[in-house]
């Protein structure tokens, strides 16, 4: 993606299922563990940029010892850091107590049966150590305490805060993280009380009791009744301090989660291809985590995926196979081939069929799929041209006619190339500008000045900003007769509020070419009405659903109107070659990914009441000219 947009955060969790004992023989390491979580959160480190956190859980711990270890960081190699200083202490003992099962457990941090991981990518805040995850609530009571960490924004955090409220809390901040700890904390705390009245009425001795308490937790009871009312995109990873452990993921299945299990371990990562590199397992063996689902490891290490919420439509989000996870997943892989190979008709049309003078590329580096996408849909046309040129020169065609016919083929050049980050230090903006604007760098002598068209294909379009500031500039530079911009995603046009940093309605191209288009037209009161609309639902109480009346001003113009006018935008005004944007559409997005319809920040179709109030919110507060998050 040329525009570079926040991230999702990525989850990594293992539970061993045997003694230290056993990994020490098979693995012959002690530390079998925390080598694959350091792997399993290595291969997810595009889900990272703000830090990484780690903590670790110790099954039956003897009593007097710390059995619960967090590290976090929000340095900028972070895993590397992480688990340096957590090898280090290790690597400060001789070689006979490294190999000492029993001592480590006892006396060493980091020796858990239970481990979590952590990559943060915040969609807000600063990037504070106190914002890394994962996040603890402490009590002395070992079922009492609870580790967190996860990949989810909610939207109506101002309601569940007032819950807390109702209960007597009295929370330390408002966020979406320390609320989710306290809710599941909460519940808890109330499922430990039960239990501790009904066996103490049974005389259990002090000891069993806890051990009682620890056995008969229903931890999906407990997830059950803390997020009943969560509304948003979440896979939430929790472990608590008596060892049991959790995966718990929305009703509506946003954000992604898999999992593996065997005799030995129990896995879940936010991405699929993590988890098949760490263990070395097969696909079908991975499972993906249901809608509304939680995948619960009991302390004794029994395994259950159980439902939590009822399940609704499935709208698992479209974006996270577009761009956000690594596309080394075999399924990603093809579908961002697809939608490449879906814009080849629109492509055609443009170029009006003329191959000979167009030469083909990518922008570097995530769109690199779709562009064989479209390279083997257009190579699919070229051969059916090539096969009715054959057929017109009869049953004995003339040698070099139909030699020239065969070597037709597509012009596909590298001729956009990602320079290395350029920092500077010069404090003049103008400068600056000019320097930063150069990220990109081209390859010269290859388009014929003023006659070959250039077609470029990026992942998807938000801001435009790269491509007036840097891409269209730079390729200017060589001379094409036209140049054509490719997205193969749909037109952004609403906010995210599920775990993309997209809530500003201004910071979308496709929304200020609308703006263009209704001053341009006299239709400015347009956004009057939205706003009075919108501004009508503030205070509508949340369980009351709303409705989207930005998509009434889309309505008023067609997709092409728009794209028309994105064209514009992002064409610097020293450019005097023509420049047009082709964008997917929803529907053969669709096609291309049935399984991950999600598709609300093209379509506006939220998949919770609270994703519908963040976009009035949005666009009230461009009205009200407030540069504030809307959810």
């Amino acid at each position: 993606m040329s525009d570079p947009i926040k991230h999702e955060c990525g989850l990594a969790f293992i539970r061993l299922r045997k003694p230290f004992e056993y990994y020490y023989h098979k693995y012959k390491t002690p530390f079998y563990g925390l080598q694959k979580l350091q792997l399993l959160m290595q291969k997810q480190r595009n889900r990272g940029q703000d830090g990484a956190g780690i903590v670790s859980v110790k099954i039956d711990p003897t009593p007097g010892n710390t059995y619960i270890d967090r590290e976090r960081t929000n340095q900028s190699n972070y895993i590397q850091i992480l688990f340096d200083g957590i090898y280090q202490k290790f690597t400060e003992l001789g070689h006979k107590k490294q190999q000492d099962i029993e001592f480590l457990k006892n006396n060493l941090p980091f020796m858990g049966e239970v481990l979590m991981g952590h990559l943060r990518y915040g969609t807000h805040g600063s990037n504070s150590i106190k914002n890394v995850h994962p996040v603890l609530r402490k009590n002395n009571w070992m079922p009492r305490n609870l580790a967190l960490a996860g990949n989810f924004n909610l939207t109506n955090v101002s309601e569940l805060f007032d819950e807390l409220i109702s209960y007597g809390q009295h929370p330390h901040m408002m966020s979406d993280t320390i609320t989710i700890l306290e809710k599941i904390g909460h519940f808890l705390d109330l499922e430990v009380e039960k239990q501790f009245r009904n066996f103490k009425s049974e005389n259990y001795n002090t000891q069993t009791l806890s051990a009682k308490i620890s056995e008969h937790l229903d931890i999906g009871e407990i997830l059950s009744k803390a997020s009943k009312s969560f509304d948003g995109g979440y896979v939430i990873g929790g472990i608590i301090g008596n060892g049991d452990a959790f995966i718990l993921k929305d009703p509506s299945g946003i954000r992604p989660a898999f999992y593996y299990y065997d005799d030995d371990i129990v896995v879940a990562a936010s991405e699929r291809p993590a988890i098949q590199t760490t263990f070395d397992v097969k696909v079908e063996d991975i499972k993906p985590l249901g809608r509304g689902n939680a995948l619960i490891v009991k302390s004794n290490g029994n395994v259950q995926e159980v439902s939590v919420n009822p399940a609704a439509e499935n709208n698992a989000c479209s974006f996270e196979r577009i761009y956000f996870s690594r596309g080394t997943d075999r399924d990603i892989y093809l579908e961002r081939k697809e939608l490449g190979r879906k814009l080849t008709n629109k492509v055609l049309n443009a170029i009006n069929h003329d191959f000979e003078n167009t030469v083909f590329c990518h922008i570097p580096n995530t769109a690199e799929v779709a562009f064989r996408g479209l390279v083997e849909g257009m190579n699919c046309a070229l051969n059916q041209i090539k096969t009715d040129q054959i057929l017109t020169l009869g049953q004995q065609p003339d040698k070099q006619a139909l030699i020239s016919v065969l070597n037709s083929k597509l012009r596909i050049e590298n001729l956009v190339v990602k320079d290395a980050k350029m920092r500077t230090f010069i404090s003049d903006t103008n400068t600056r500008g000019e320097l930063v604007s150069h990220v990109y760098d081209v390859t010269y002598g290859i388009v014929r000045d003023h006659f070959d068209t250039l077609v470029l294909i990026d992942d998807s379009i938000v801001r435009g900003t790269t491509l007036k500031d840097s891409i269209i500039s730079i390729i200017s530079r060589l001379a094409p007769k036209k140049i054509l911009i490719l997205s193969s995603a749909p037109q952004i046009r609403y906010p995210d509020c599920y775990g993309i940093d997209m809530s500003r309605m201004n910071e979308f191209v496709a929304f200020n070419a609308l703006l263009n288009l209704l001053a341009r037209d006299g239709k400015e009161n347009l956004l009057t009405v939205c706003y009075e609309k919108c501004k009508a639902q503030e205070n509508i109480p949340f369980d009351v659903p709303v409705e989207n009346y930005v998509k009434a001003l889309y309505a008023s113009y067609t997709d092409e109107d728009i794209s028309a006018e994105i064209a514009r935008i992002v064409t610097p005004e020293s450019v005097s070659i023509p420049v047009e944007v082709i964008f997917q559409t929803v529907e053969d997005l669709k096609s291309c990914m049935p399984d991950h319809p999600g598709v609300w920040y093209f379509s506006g179709d939220f998949p919770t009441k609270g994703g519908t109030r963040v976009v009035n919110r949005a666009f009230v507060n461009f009205m009200e000219n407030k540069n504030e998050r809307a959810y």
